[in-house]
C-alpha cells in the first residue's frame, strides 16, 4: 500500500500538467462561442463610416520628444512613457525577485520584442506598430502628478492624432492593485477594435520552468444552467501548447488575462457581452542558467500575453496587476457572476483545493495570531495534525493485532477451499467465510493503512498550497530562504529519509514477512526521498516533522501492553521463519 501511495504521489507530481489538460472540464455556456479572428486583418468597418473625415484639430496631436511619467502609491511604482502611451516598468513594492531586487512585473527582454503593457493590440499589424511607436501628448494633470511625487489617487491621459488616426488613452489609479483603463481609437473617422494588452509575460520569469508555468485564463459563468456548487471552477486555463498567437476568444466573460504561478495581469471589462480576449504567444531565447548567464548557452522559452477589449469600439475596463494573494484577490469585486463575486478563482489550489484552501486559511491564522513566521506556522500546524491522527495510529495497531490473531483461522479456511479452482463458484464461499470471521471479530484488512490514507490528502493539499500561495513565496525559516523552493542544503529531504527509516524500523509489522519488512524499511524511504528531493522545502518540513512526531508516538506506544504484544508476535513470527 505504501508503494502504491508513493507511486500515486509521483504520478501526481510528474503528470499534473497532463491531468489538467485531459481531465473533464465543466462545459461552457452554449451561448458563449469562441472564434478565431484573422490575426492580420483589420476589423471590418461600415461602408458609410469608413470614409468619414477626421477633424482637422485632431491632426496636430503629437509630442516632439519622449518623456516618462511615474505613478506611485504604497503598492506599486509604474513608469509610463509617452511613446505608445505604455508602461516601461511596473514595480511591486512589497515583493522581490529571485535575485533580491525589487520585483518589476514588466519582462523587459520580451517586451522590447513583443510590446509593453498597456500598448494597444489591433488586427492590423501596421496600425498596431504605429500605435505603439507614436509620441503621445500627456495632459497637464499627468504633468502635475509627476511633480508632486505621484501621490494616489491620480489620472493620466495620452492623446495622439494624425491625418488617419485619433487615439485617446486614460488611466485612473487608486490605492489598490486595480487600474481603470479607458481607450478609444478612430481610424479614418470610424471606431475600431483596439485592445489594451499585457503582451509579454512577467518580470519574475527567469527560467524555462517559470515561463512554462504561465497561463492565459478567463472566467465565464453567464449561463444560469450551471450551479456553482457542482461546478466551482468555471475558469478556463489555457496552457502554452493550446494557445495560438492572435487567436480571439469572444465573450461574454467577467475577466481574462495572463497569469503565472504567483502573479496576474487580468482585465475586467465593463461591457462583458461585447468583450473579446486575444491570446498572444511568442518565443525568446533565455540563458539556461539565469544566475550565470552565458550568451552562448541559451534555450527557447514561450512567452504568453493577452489583450482584452471591446470588439465594437471604445473600451472601458479595470486591470488588476498584482499578487495572487487571497486577501488581495478577494478584495477585487466582479459583477455578473453566478460564482464568487471577486477574483478568488485566480488562485488554483488544484484537485485537492477542497482541503488546500481551508488548510491555507488555517495556516494564515496561525501566522497572524500565534507566530509571525510561515515556517514555524507550518511546524505548529503539522504538530496539531499529527496529534489529531494519533487515535488513528492506535486504531491501526489494534486492527493489525486482530488480523494477526485471526491469521491461523484464515489459513484454515483457505486450506479447506484449496482444492477448488478460481473459477469454481464454491471459491466465493471462502471469501464469504473470511469476511464473516473478520466481521465477527471486529477486524478490518484496511485498518492498518487508514492513518496513511487519511494523511495523504493533507500531503497533496500541502503540495498544492505551496504551489499556489504567494504568501509562502520567499518565506524564510531558519536556513531556508524560500519555503516554496527546494531546500538549498538538502537537510530537510535527508531528515525526511532518516525519520522514515526509523519509523519503519520501530513500527511492528506483524502481518509482513521479516525479509520483506527489511527491504521495505530501506527501499520505501529512499524512493520517497527521491520524489521529495526537489520539492518545496515547506512540504519536506511538513512530512519530516510528521515522521519525527510519529517516532516519538511510536516509542511511547511500543511500551504499552498493546505495543509489547505486537512486538512479541512479530518476534515469534521471525523466529518461526528462521527455523
Amino acid at each position: 500500500m505504501l508503494l502504491i501511495l508513493a507511486l500515486a504521489f509521483l504520478a501526481l507530481v510528474l503528470f499534473e500538467p497532463l491531468l489538467k489538460k485531459y481531465l473533464p472540464q465543466p462545459p461552457g455556456p452554449a451561448a458563449q462561442p469562441q472564434a478565431q479572428a484573422p490575426p492580420s486583418t483589420p476589423l471590418a468597418l461600415p461602408p458609410a463610416q469608413a470614409s468619414a473625415p477626421v477633424s482637422p484639430a485632431a491632426v496636430s496631436k503629437q509630442a516632439s520628444a519622449e518623456v516618462e511619467t511615474v505613478i506611485e502609491n504604497d503598492l506599486y511604482r509604474i513608469t509610463f512613457t509617452n511613446r505608445g502611451g505604455q508602461v516601461k516598468s511596473w514595480v511591486l513594492k512589497q515583493f522581490e525577485d529571485d535575485g533580491g531586487k525589487p520585483l518589476d512585473l514588466v519582462n523587459s527582454a520580451a517586451s522590447e520584442k513583443y510590446g509593453y503593457p498597456l500598448s494597444l493590440w489591433t488586427y492590423d499589424e501596421g496600425l498596431r506598430n504605429k500605435l505603439s511607436s507614436a509620441l503621445y501628448l500627456v495632459d497637464s494633470a499627468a504633468a502635475a502628478v509627476k511633480t508632486r511625487a505621484a501621490t494616489s489617487p491620480s489620472e493620466i491621459t495620452f492623446e495622439y492624432a494624425d491625418q488617419d488616426v485619433l487615439v485617446k488613452k486614460t488611466f485612473h489609479f487608486d490605492k489598490t492593485y486595480v487600474v481603470t483603463v479607458e481607450t478609444a481609437v478612430l481610424y479614418k473617422g470610424s471606431p475600431i477594435a483596439a485592445f489594451p494588452a499585457w503582451p509579454a509575460g512577467f518580470g519574475d520569469e527567469f527560467t524555462p520552468a517559470a515561463y512554462a508555468a504561465s497561463r492565459i485564463e478567463y472566467h465565464n459563468d453567464q449561463s444560469s444552467e450551471h450551479s456553482y456548487f457542482f461546478f466551482p471552477k468555471l475558469t478556463e486555463r489555457l496552457a502554452i501548447k493550446t494557445i495560438s498567437s492572435g487567436g480571439t476568444v469572444t465573450g461574454p466573460f467577467q475577466w481574462g488575462g495572463v497569469v503565472n504561478q504567483y502573479f496576474a495581469a487580468v482585465f475586467l471589462p465593463d461591457d462583458q457581452a461585447n468583450a473579446a480576449l486575444v491570446t498572444l504567444r511568442n518565443a525568446i531565447e533565455i540563458p539556461k542558467d539565469w544566475q550565470k548567464p552565458d550568451p552562448q548557452d541559451l534555450t527557447r522559452a514561450e512567452v504568453l500575453g493577452a489583450a482584452v477589449g471591446n470588439l465594437h469600439g471604445p473600451t472601458v475596463e479595470r486591470l488588476f496587476v498584482g499578487p495572487k494573494s487571497l486577501k488581495v484577490v478577494e478584495s477585487v469585486p466582479i459583477a455578473g457572476t453566478n460564482g464568487p463575486a471577486d477574483l478568488r478563482d485566480l488562485i488554483n489550489f488544484g484537485f485537492f483545493g477542497l482541503i488546500a484552501r481551508p488548510l491555507f486559511l488555517w495556516l494564515r491564522w496561525i501566522y497572524a495570531h500565534i507566530v509571525p513566521n510561515w515556517g514555524w506556522a507550518i511546524v505548529l500546524q503539522t504538530l496539531f495534525i499529527t496529534i489529531v491522527l494519533l487515535p488513528l495510529r492506535i486504531s491501526s495497531m489494534k486492527s493489525a493485532l486482530k488480523m494477526q490473531k485471526l491469521q491461523p483461522q484464515m489459513t484454515a479456511i483457505k486450506e479447506k477451499y484449496k482444492k477448488y479452482s478460481l473459477r469454481d463458484p464454491r471459491k466465493a464461499e471462502m471469501n464469504q467465510e473470511i469476511a464473516a470471521l473478520m466481521k465477527r471479530e471486529g477486524a478490518s484488512p484496511v485498518g492498518g493503512c487508514l492513518p496513511m490514507l487519511i494523511q495523504m490528502p493533507f500531503l497533496f493539499a500541502y503540495y498544492s498550497m505551496l504551489n499556489a500561495a504567494v504568501d509562502l513565496r520567499h518565506a524564510q525559516w531558519l536556513w531556508i530562504r524560500d519555503l516554496s523552493s527546494p531546500d538549498p542544503y538538502w537537510l530537510l529531504p535527508i531528515g525526511f529519509i532518516v525519520s522514515m527509516i526509523l519509523t519503519q524500523r520501530m513500527t511492528p509489522q506483524v502481518g509482513m514477512d521479516p525479509a520483506q519488512q527489511k527491504m521495505m524499511s530501506i527501499m520505501m524511504p529512499l524512493m520517497m526521498g527521491f520524489i521529495f528531493f526537489k520539492l518545496a522545502a515547506g512540504l519536506n518540513l511538513y512530512y519530516a516533522e510528521s515522521n519525527l512526531v510519529g517516532i516519538i508516538q511510536q516509542a511511547v506506544m511500543n511500551r504499552t501492553s498493546l505495543g509489547r504484544e505486537m512486538r512479541e508476535i512479530a518476534l515469534k513470527r521471525a523466529r518461526k521463519k528462521g527455523k
